[in-house]
């Protein structure tokens, strides 16, 4: 199979699939004496795996781990599991940070008349003062 039908059937980028093997985050596919790559059902998992998971928000040292994992057939499930309860953890706490900047810039909007006036509040408390001079 060719690098088009893999990305067609992965729904990656030829550009993607040669980044993601670049990186090492693939087995590397054969290369015939053309120098066109090979790839086999194992590339389209690997990268079907790197697709899905970015899109969960692993990153690529993540998605590493997982391919280890997927290509490691005496893995353990727990392990799976927790580096899937980890990303979890780790998206609630960018949640619960993105809702503290979210109050944060709604109070300083609520303390900003919008009006004609060169006074902004909010241009006050990002530069850490509290009056126009």
């Amino acid at each position: 199979m060719n690098i088009s039908d893999v990305a067609k059937k992965t729904g990656l980028t030829s550009k993607a699939i040669r980044f993601y093997e670049e990186k090492g985050l693939v087995t590397a596919p054969f290369r015939a004496e053309n120098g066109y790559r090979s790839y086999t059902q194992k590339h389209l998992d690997e990268l079907t795996l790197l697709r899905q998971a970015r899109q969960v928000g692993f990153n690529l040292e993540e998605c590493r781990e997982l391919v280890n994992l997927f290509n490691d057939p005496a893995r353990h499930s727990a392990d799976v599991k927790t580096r899937t309860l980890q990303k979890v953890a780790d998206i609630e706490k960018h949640i619960s940070e993105l809702q503290a900047m979210r109050q944060q810039l709604l109070a300083l909007a609520e303390s900003c008349p919008g009006d004609d006036s060169a006074d902004c509040p909010i241009i006050d408390n990002l530069a850490g003062c509290c009056h126009r001079q």
